[in-house]
């Protein structure tokens, strides 16, 4: 088979000044793209901001005769995204891919955690895909064609001790792009999301030497290009790590009927295997399956007319 290219493709790549983003830009570049390199070059919590990291990476794609160029603005910040988007559209007059990466950290139990803390890491994970996905969205449905991965976590999705705020906001993507893949289907615009394992800054104070030579970001980034290619699917979670690819997906049990009139807390109690039985158990490709699945049930068991 053909290898995958982006000749003729723009890609903006958000926290891509190091890590995982970074990786993220270099591969595309390497394979055709255009792409801009967004990173605020704040500390992992955050804090601060410098152009430098965007425009090192910029050197880099350069070096090897890609195109790129920087861009400073916080994802969080509405007139900074606009910005990013009109810079992107009158140097290339397109944007076919968007790779939403930018996230810091603000670990501490539940206990010690201030709202504050809570408050930042939502605004950067969850808004700051929300709005660069606002930005490009009509874009990409005028063009019939865009990509999206939106960067989720094991800590959204199974949990992790200190990350509550952190935990919440990686989930809430994956309810966010369950409804957008339905939205941008018709217009030929995929989003996807990426689950990742990998040493970066924001892991460095937590992972041995010797751990963090197997999670190198670049061991990941291979999932997330083919999740923006042409051939990319849709509505889909991609776990990687370590050179391991895997898919995770929020599964429901077939469940039981135990009927509408009388219904009562002790039956819920005295029929839990029944109800947590895994046999048939399915994803949804979306809500309305669920609601079809009830009704059925409700109506197979309703006394004949």
């Amino acid at each position: 088979m053909a290898d995958i290219r982006f000749d003729g493709k723009v890609a903006i790549v958000t926290g891509a000044g190091g890590g995982l983003g970074r990786q993220h830009a270099l591969e595309l570049a390497r394979r055709g793209a255009k792409v801009v390199v967004n990173d605020l070059g704040g500390a992992v919590d955050g804090s601060g901001g410098s152009s430098e990291a965007a425009q090192k990476v910029v050197a880099e794609i350069k070096a090897f005769g890609g195109e790129a160029m920087a861009d400073g603005a916080s994802v969080t910040d509405d007139a900074g995204v606009a910005n990013l988007v009109k810079t992107t559209m009158d140097a290339w007059g397109r944007i076919d891919i968007l790779i939403a990466n930018a996230g810091i950290l603000r670990d501490k139990s539940f206990s010690k955690m201030e709202l504050a803390d809570f408050q930042v890491v939502m605004d950067v994970h969850l808004m700051g895909t929300v709005k660069p996905t606002k930005a490009v969205w009509e874009i990409m449905k005028a063009q019939n064609y865009g990509r999206i991965v939106v960067t989720t976590s094991s800590t959204g999705l199974y949990g992790n001790f200190g990350q509550a705020n952190y935990g919440a906001a990686k989930l809430s993507l994956v309810g966010f792009m369950n409804t957008i893949k339905i939205e941008g289907q018709k217009n030929n615009v995929h989003i996807n999301a990426i689950a990742p394992v990998a040493a970066t800054r924001m892991t460095e104070n937590i992972l041995p030497p010797q751990i963090a030579e197997r999670l190198k970001p670049e061991y990941v980034t291979p999932g997330v290009v083919y999740l923006v290619s042409e051939e990319a699917p849709t509505g889909v979670i991609l776990t990687a790590g370590a050179g391991t690819f895997a898919l995770a997906h929020m599964c429901e049990t077939e469940g039981v009927y135990l009927g509408e009139g009388g219904l009562s807390v002790e039956e819920v109690r005295d029929n839990w295997a029944r109800i947590t039985d895994p046999t048939g158990q399915r994803p949804y490709e979306n809500g309305g399956l669920q609601t079809q699945k009830f009704l059925a049930k409700a109506m197979a068991a309703a006394p004949a007319s």
